[in-house]
This record gives structure tokens, sequence and C-alpha cells, in this order.
């Protein structure tokens, strides 16, 4: 009680910065570990600590010497099971990125998924091979993903490359993405009845943009005639899009956003990015 009743305002503050300076630097530490195996070491020496806690309370004497034991080597084995992640705190650290938070778990795995399709969508587009690749939303596609050939397998460009590559079982049809995962492949979408759509536009684009008009979800098409890439949204379409300007929409619209639009996706019907080029 001394400590509440002699201790000034200064003090008071001091132990408030001190207390969110560690809180923040715990909080960075497990960023740092979550989604790796190191999560998995953690539960292990949690359980460790458990254990010796229970032959403690309980004065189970063997067990009790036999965790004592343990915990003796205990820094030097933290140290060899989590040497990986040390050095990659390290590092971070050295580049000041540590406590940036431009790399957080959530954006690294966004922009590397996005790396992944961008060189499956160049590959492809280069070689005029079909594809259709849509990514879900708010709004779920369980009944489109259902329509296909399950998977749920990581997302990268060889696996796409193979799915489309012709004369393949899984090359037609849609690829569905849900966060990080190709959930199912040769998914049969609703196709657009939209009488404007140009007839120069197959199949693989009347689906993107049917799937954009009864959902929020974002749809890429490579053109088998002609390699050009499509971007669908909101019942809308851009032709030939470039790279930079389809890695750029990708990020806008696939970064959690934490307000300001509602499941439509409303606001990229106003952007000056949309137009009902071509349909």
């Amino acid at each position: 009680m001394n400590y509440f009743t002699d201790s000034t305002w200064q003090d008071w503050l001091k132990d408030i910065i001190d207390v969110g300076i560690v809180s923040f630097i715990i909080y960075k530490l497990i960023l740092l570990v979550r989604g790796t195996r190191a999560v998995q070491l953690l539960k292990g020496i949690f359980m460790l600590i458990a254990t010796w806690a229970i032959s403690t309370w309980l004065n189970l004497y063997t067990l009790k010497w036999l965790m004592n034991q343990m915990f003796t080597l205990g820094i030097v084995t933290i140290i060899i099971l989590f040497q990986p992640e040390l050095r990659r705190a390290l590092e971070q650290l050295g580049r000041g990125n540590l406590f940036s938070r431009s790399n957080s778990p959530e954006k690294t795995a966004l922009s590397e998924q996005i790396d992944e399709i961008i060189r499956a969508v160049q590959h492809m587009a280069k070689r005029k091979i079909g594809a259709l690749i849509v990514f879900e939303r708010q709004t779920g596609l369980s009944e489109m993903i259902e329509s296909g050939i399950a998977m749920e397998s990581k997302i990268t460009s060889e696996l796409l490359i193979n799915i489309f590559t012709p004369n393949t079982p899984l090359h037609d049809g849609a690829v569905i993405l849900r966060g990080n995962q190709l959930m199912a492949a040769a998914c049969y979408l609703p196709l657009s009845e939209n009488p404007f759509i140009s007839k120069e536009l197959g199949t693989r684009h009347r689906a993107a943009i049917g799937v954009s008009e009864v959902s929020d979800a974002l749809a890429v098409v490579v053109s088998e005639e002609t390699g050009q890439v499509t971007l669908s949204l909101n019942g809308m379409i851009v032709r030939d899009i470039n790279e930079e300007s389809l890695i750029s929409k990708l990020f806008e619209e696939l970064t959690p956003k934490a307000s300001g639009r509602g499941k439509d996706g409303g606001g990229a019907a106003k952007s000056p990015f949309w137009k009902r080029k071509g349909v």
C-alpha cells in the first residue's frame, strides 16, 4: 500500500510508459511468431509450465524434480528451439522493420498471394492460356465452390498454371480463392444476361461478369484468343488491364477495410477506374 500512497504523478507516468513499452514489445513478438512453427513450441512450453505448477501444488515430488531438471537448461533449450525466429527478429530489428506496421502478417500474406497470382496471369497471358480466377470476399460462394473439384490448397503460380493448362482435367471452369487458399477448381459460375455485353466476349468473360453481378467477388480473366487480361467487379469490367493497374486494384479491393464500405463493395462502382468499357 505504501507504493500507492507515496508515489507521485511522475512515478505513475513512468510506470505507465514502462508497462506500455513492454506490452507493445510482447505484442510485436506475438505477431512475429504467429503462423510459424514457434506457436506449437510455445504451446509445448506452456504445457510444461502447467505440469510443473500442478506437481508443485499437489506435492508430486518425482514429477516436480523432473520438471526442475528440465527448467535448469531451459534458457539454452529456448535459444536452440527458437533459433530461426530469433534470427529473423534480429534481422528485422537491424533493418528497422520489427516495429513497422507495414510488415504485418496480413499484409505480407496478401502481398505474397497477389505476387503468385500476377506471375501466373503473366505466364498465361503471354501464352494465351485461358483462365478465370475468382476472389471470394464478403459474399459467400460456397455453392459455386461445391460445383467444382475441392482442393483447399496453398495459392501458387505453378498450381494455377497447371490447372489452366489446356487439355488437363481442371482447365475448364473457374478457380475460386478464399483468403489465402485455393478452394476449388473447375467451378461453374452464373453467366451474365446483360444484353449490352460485347459480342467479342466469350463464356469466361460472361461468367466473370455474372459472378460479380450476384456477389461482391472480384474476377480476373485471361483471354484464350488474345491473351488480354480483364478485371471484373460489380458487373463492370476493365479489358486489357496492365500489370501495374491490376496489382493496384487487387491490393485496394482485397485489403480488409475497417469501415466505409458495405458488403456490396459499392465504393468500387463510383471509382473512375471502373468504366463500362467494352461491355
